[in-house]
């Protein structure tokens, strides 16, 4: 019964996690933000690196924020099963190695694709479109994340522009 919770309980945080990171911090991040479109989906994609040869620390808060959302169940879901949560997280940051560790000319092995299809899971080369287009493959954990967070992130630019546009109407007195 235990083993059965603490897959239930990192499963579970895994689910969240990506849901939150996806709708309330990567998809907001392209539209609103700055770093995490300069750092990340860029060639040296390290917030550590870009931190350290540019100088700007501030950066290392983008790295930070995109892992916040898995933390943030912690609270709930350590009194359900502590193995669960470090599990989870575990496999998170094995993910987050994983999917960013191959050149665009990795090619997982056929197997280990169909398990990833089977489950929904991000690949390193689903992952490796999103950084050649930022428009695609969103859902850093899950495949099922991607269509609606594409919705999300036209949903954000409309009201982007939108406010832009007030602003500037305001600004010249109309």
């Amino acid at each position: 019964m235990e083993v059965i919770k603490a897959i239930a309980v990192a499963l579970l945080l895994l689910l969240l996690g990506d849901f939150v990171a996806t709708f309330a911090y990567h998809v907001p991040e392209h539209v609103f933000g700055k770093f995490h479109s300069i750092v990340h989906h860029s060639p040296q994609r390290s917030f550590v690196r870009y931190a350290i040869r540019h100088q700007k620390p501030i950066a290392l808060i983008d790295g930070f924020l995109g892992a916040f959302p898995y933390f943030l169940f912690i609270p709930w879901l350590w009194g359900i099963s502590n193995v669960g949560v470090t599990l989870g997280l575990g496999l998170a940051e094995l993910h987050v190695i994983w999917r960013h560790q191959f050149s665009s000319s990795y090619k997982t092995p056929s197997i280990i694709q169909q398990i990833c299809k089977c489950f929904c899971i991000t690949t390193p080369e689903r992952h490796w479109r999103h950084h050649q287009n930022a428009n695609l493959a969103y859902g850093d954990i899950f495949t099922f994340y991607g269509k609606p967070a594409q919705v999300w992130l036209k949903n954000l630019r409309w009201l982007r522009k939108s406010v832009r546009r007030m602003g500037i109407t305001r600004a010249s007195g109309r």
